[in-house]
This record gives C-alpha cells, structure tokens and sequence, in this order.
C-alpha cells in the first residue's frame, strides 16, 4: 500500500498518479484489481449515489458506511476520504474531531478539504497537527456550489487566476500533502503543478498535472453526468439496461427459471 511519502516520491521521479473516486466495496475491489495508486471516497456520493442535486446533504455518517465499505474492498490501497459539508467549517477544533472520526473509523490513509481561504488554511494545519494526513482541493469546490452560481471553470479572471495560484501554495504551506485541481484553465494547472512540491491530482485541470482523479461511475459510461474533462471507457449502463430487459422478458415469457436454475428439479431428487 502507498503512503503519502511514496506519492509525493511519485511526483519528484515525473510518475503520473492515477486516483479513482470510487464509493462501495465492489468498485473499490476492481480499482484494487486494476491496480490504482489511490481511490478517493468522494463526498459525490451524494449526487453519483444517493440522488442528490449536490453533495451539501451528505453526512459524516455517509461518509463512514461508504469508506468503511470501500477499505474493505480494498484492503492494499491508499484510501483519501472526503470531509462533508461544514464538519470543518466551524472551527479548527471541529475539524480535528470529524477528521479523527473518519479517519480512525473507516482506516483510511488521509482525509480531503475543499478550499484555501484563511479559515481553511486553519484547518488543514490543526488536522495536521493531529498526524493525520490531509489533501486540499481549490479551483472549483463543488461544496461552494451555490457561492460559484453552479459548476463552473473557475481562474479564468485575472483576478482569480491569480488568487487560486495563492491559494495552492497556501495550502502546501499549511502542510497538506497532495493538492486536488478542479475545473481551472490548463495553464494555471500547469504553473501550479510547476510551483509546489507536493503533487497536483487534476480533474478538468488539463495535461500537465502530477496526476488525475476520475469518478468510478463517470468513466464507465454508468452516470448520467457528462462533463468536458470526461473520457468514457467503457458504456456499463448500456449493458446492466440490456441484461434487466433480458432478465424481465425471460420471467414474463417463463424461460426463466430453467432446470438447472432450481434446487431438486424432479421428485426422485429429493432425499428421503
């Protein structure tokens, strides 16, 4: 299993870091299988599994039943979870206590924040304090959905550019060790990535990032969300609609059960 230090080892040696937000125990088991550096347990879970318009209604609570699900489907990877919407916004004392929940709760290796404000940088810093490792997350924080006016690419204005670049080094300074890049221009992707010694993971963050984070669901085709920085790699929606529709006419039509699908088909069978 990697740690923190063998990811930020990855950066300093130009290896790509490949993370996967994943959220129960089978996605986890094949993000094991195919051999992922890390998986993210994504507070999208909301909006991915739950139906929600956004993540503002997850829980810590949800967050630990999905974790803990997902250690258990992958026992032998780096695990970074996700603090819901405000278990950090309060206070730095909050935030070392939800921090110290998910992390000794579901076994995870690190815990992720959005934001670089002041109030952030506090609390990125106080959890560190309590040796638990953290990844920040700036450009576009869907926690601040309602603040952006929506999902929108974010650091196209001078203005901002320049403030997410402050941000970024910000959080480094505070002691996070990996930094997630989300919905910025791919130049500012790159002259962040270029300026900190601790690795960028990109979504919608362009080329030239440390690494890049995908949702489980997004890239096999099972989601409905579709998205510019999106690649589909396969169309399991497709396929799990087509197997239902077969099940369905199979049972109406009777072909299904067949003989073999039951248990002691004839009566000589039976034991006496």
């Amino acid at each position: 299993m990697k740690n923190s230090s063998d990811l930020q080892e990855m950066k300093k040696k130009g290896e790509k870091i490949v993370m996967i937000t994943a959220y129960d125990f089978s996605s986890a088991k094949c993000a094991e299988a195919a051999g992922v550096d890390t998986i993210l347990v994504g507070d999208s879970l909301g909006m991915v599994v739950l139906g929600y318009d956004n993540t503002l209604k997850v829980t810590i609570e949800d967050m630990i039943r999905h974790s803990s699900a997902v250690r258990r489907g992958a026992p032998n990877t780096h695990i970074i979870v996700d603090m819901p919407y405000m278990s950090y916004h309060v206070s730095p004392i909050q935030a070392k206590e939800n921090a110290a929940r998910l992390f000794l709760e579901t076994n995870a290796n690190a815990v992720k924040l959005e934001g670089g404000s002041p109030s952030r940088l506090e609390a990125i810093a106080a959890i560190v304090d309590c040796e638990i490792p953290v990844v920040a997350h700036i450009g576009l924080t869907p926690q601040s959905v309602h603040r952006f006016g929506g999902y929108k690419v974010q650091g196209k204005e001078v203005k901002d550019y320049e403030r997410i670049k402050e941000e970024a080094l910000l959080t480094e300074k505070a002691g996070a060790f990996m930094i997630v890049l989300e919905g910025i221009p791919e130049k500012l992707g790159r002259e962040i990535s270029e300026s900190l010694s601790i690795p960028t993971i990109g979504i919608g963050a362009g080329r030239y990032t440390d690494g890049q984070v995908m949702v489980y669901h997004d890239i096999l085709g099972i989601s409905d969300y579709t998205f510019k920085f999106v690649k589909k790699y396969q169309e399991i929606s497709r396929m799990i609609t087509e197997g239902i529709e077969t099940y369905s006419e199979e049972v109406r039509t009777g072909l299904f059960p067949t003989k073999k699908n039951v248990y002691f088909p004839e009566n000589d069978d039976l034991k006496k």
